[in-house]
């Protein structure tokens, strides 16, 4: 993980006058990367850069220039496949100073043009300045893995960023909360791009480039979900389960490619445990894992994730916490820049600072709920499309009476617990469809909450 920011002008303004403002934007994300700093600046740009050095830890110094060094880039993230594109970008002339994939984007940027996107596999945020036209560049990997904020000034000027707190040091930055921005968190317990918590600064959409030009600014989606044709071997489970695997472990395989110490988190569920088990197909050393534990046995998964550890003889650590949450929420208050409503990012947190002892890059499943269905509000929404033929107002009144005679349990996974969400779900129109058992506060829970301005 690392942290970019910076602006580009739509007049020029002196280096030395913004030097100072850069800095301070460039300091404030230090925690994302305390390895390495660096900066560059010209009349109408300026981009900084905090570095968690894992690949090409002696020559990847950021921000990096481009062969003809008429473009320059600050990146967050790491493309897969960098060492394929390199080699097509070598075949065709291009030399190359250092071994990191931050130069392989700016080569391939020069070579390619706007399209060199299309060849990236990865996850990445990152900016490119024009020095030659002027023109700066904001791009998102296709599922929005890195976060990309940006905001344009009243004047003209553009400040973007890895987090918000970068860009509220900008000059004349509108800083009123986004009444949309709250509504959308109260429905949802977090808040979906492009939308942030400020109604002027806005998420670079996931998939999506931008450019701006003397404060014109234009976005552009380049990647959604593709079509699928089934093919003809469809009834032949064998062959998905096969090419699944497949797919599986080549990507396992690509998360791999580090100059640095790595390991998995390990929960003991099946994303996390299907993780562990690619990577130790591959690994030489035994895979590092680490798994965090509850002494309330309701939260407590560490029996399990012992299993998978055993199976597959891993170096495990395990740690079983009691912790000052007070303390914790601090801590954690001074990286989220948004309200989050996921509760996961307590044990996520915690186990992050037990790895960070032994290894600096961890894989882990955080994805495959969303990919195989894994969350209970997919079983919902197949529940309910099998009743749709009871009338919607019928569901409504059966659905708010349970709701009225259950109460919440302390079993998280508790039948009864299910049967209310279930039935939370029914009181919301059918248009919402599956995002009907998604939802945190309803529009009557939230109007109670709201006045007039």
């Amino acid at each position: 993980m690392c942290g970019i920011t910076g602006y580009f002008l739509s007049k020029p303004v002196p280096p030395q006058r913004m030097k100072r403002l850069l800095g301070r934007m460039t300091d404030c994300l230090t925690h994302r990367g305390p390895d390495d700093r660096g900066e560059y600046q010209d009349a109408w740009c300026g981009l900084g850069h905090r570095r968690l050095s894992i690949i090409d830890l002696s020559t990847g110094h950021q921000p990096m220039a481009s062969q003809s060094n008429r473009f320059w880039i600050v990146y967050n993230g790491e493309v897969y496949n960098f060492r394929d594109i390199r080699k097509k970008l070598e075949s065709c002339g291009h030399i190359f100073r250092t071994e990191s994939d931050t130069e392989v984007l700016v080569q391939a940027f020069e070579a390619w043009g706007l399209t060199f996107v299309h060849h990236l596999r990865g996850m990445f945020a990152f900016a490119i300045w024009d020095t030659q036209e002027r023109t700066g560049y904001l791009f998102r990997d296709p599922v929005g893995i890195k976060p990309l904020y940006y905001t344009l000034t009243g004047d003209g000027h553009l400040a973007f960023g890895s987090e918000l707190k970068s860009l509220l040091l900008f000059p004349k930055i509108d800083d009123r909360l986004s009444p949309s921005g709250i509504d959308a968190y109260l429905t949802l317990e977090y808040i979906p791009a492009p939308a942030s918590i400020f109604r002027s600064i806005h998420k670079l959409p996931p998939g999506s480039w931008l450019r701006y030009r003397q404060g014109h600014v234009y976005i552009h989606q380049y990647w959604e979900i593709p079509s699928y044709t089934i093919p003809s071997w469809d009834k032949d489970p064998e062959r998905y389960e096969a090419l699944l695997l497949e797919r599986f472990d080549e990507t396992v395989r690509y998360h791999l490619v580090s100059d640095v110490p790595l390991g998995a988190f390990l929960s003991g569920g099946v994303d996390s445990s299907s993780v562990v088990a690619s990577m130790a197909q591959v690994c030489e050393e035994p895979v590092r894992s680490f798994s965090i534990g509850f002494e309330d046995a309701t939260y407590n998964e560490l029996p399990y994730a012992r299993v998978v550890a055993d199976l597959y003889r891993t170096d495990h650590t395990e740690r079983v916490l009691d912790y000052d949450i007070i303390e914790t929420c601090d801590e954690l208050l001074l990286s989220l820049d948004e309200p989050i409503g996921d509760f996961s990012i307590f044990p996520t947190y915690l186990v992050s600072k037990t790895a960070r002892e032994y290894v600096k890059v961890v894989l882990s499943g955080d994805g495959g709920d969303e990919l195989f269905a894994g969350y209970e509000h997919y079983i919902a929404w197949k529940l309910d499309r099998w009743l749709r033929w009871i009338p919607f107002q019928l569901r409504r009144v059966l659905g708010a009476s349970i709701v009225r005679w259950s109460r919440p349990s302390a079993k998280k996974k508790g039948v009864l617990n299910r049967l209310r969400r279930f039935c939370t779900g029914w009181m919301h129109p059918d248009w919402l469809d599956h995002l009907r058992y998604m939802i945190f506060l309803s529009q009557q829970q939230k109007r109670t909450l709201y006045t007039h301005c």
